[in-house]
């Protein structure tokens, strides 16, 4: 089993020491899905829920949170991204808003919480701007879809 790296050898928390990695490119993908009724997602797409544009608020707000992942998850640490992409398409089969955010950066440590945390606040941000149509939206499925870079290589879950 693998040592938990947020231990030191007392069992306490500890930020994981980075000085001795070498820097390398680093990109993580993750995807999540908002499913909501087929008329909610006919406004969204007429551009008629009351808060505004909801597909590009909600890509801003995915950027901006992924760039503040440090602030919000506890260990992590600030990355200087070189790249963040939100894509929101919207899919009737769900029905819904399907969430795909892209992190880039060269450093020592990996971009998989960025990707997540932009998912998640694109995600909550859809909620929040169409809430008034409708309650009972499902924020769903958000993982990770890939990695690259680093010591543990490339994963590819779907």
């Amino acid at each position: 089993m693998n040592k938990l790296t947020h231990l030191d050898e007392q069992g306490r928390v500890q930020m994981v020491d980075l000085s001795d990695k070498p820097d390398t490119a680093r990109i993580a993908v993750a995807k999540g899905e908002v499913h909501m009724k087929k008329e909610t997602l006919d406004l969204i797409r007429a551009g008629q829920i009351k808060k505004g544009d909801v597909l590009t608020i909600a890509q801003i707000a995915g950027i901006s949170a992924s760039k503040r992942t440090s602030e919000l998850i506890p260990l992590c640490h600030p990355l200087p991204l070189t790249k963040v992409d939100v894509l929101l398409e919207l899919d009737d089969s769900l029905p819904g808003v399907i969430i795909t955010a892209t992190t880039k950066v060269t450093g020592k440590t990996g971009v998989e919480m960025e990707a997540l945390t932009a998912v998640s606040v694109a995600a909550l941000t859809i909620y929040d701007m169409a809430k008034a149509a409708e309650k009972t939206m499902k924020i769903q499925n958000i993982r990770l879809v890939e990695k690259h870079g680093g010591k543990s290589g490339d994963i590819v879950n779907e």
